[in-house]
């Protein structure tokens, strides 16, 4: 007895979901994908060698077991 409700509040729902388009703040989404990625580059790329040289002393110790 209760499903024709469920399917149709559903439905409804999926409709909504559907339908809905939020406004898109351009501006933000180009400051976010094009706008400091240097300094963001930077930031990772030290990151990225530090942990590269981690890495390497640890294989080099396991590498030194063997």
């Amino acid at each position: 007895m209760g499903r024709g409700r469920q399917k149709a509040k559903q439905t409804k729902v999926a409709r909504r979901l559907k339908y809905y388009s939020p406004d898109t703040n351009y501006h933000a989404l180009e400051r976010e994908l094009g706008g400091s990625s240097s300094h963001t580059d930077v930031a990772t790329d030290s990151r990225l060698e530090s942990n590269d040289d981690e890495f390497q002393d640890r294989y080099n110790d396991w590498n030194d077991e063997r």
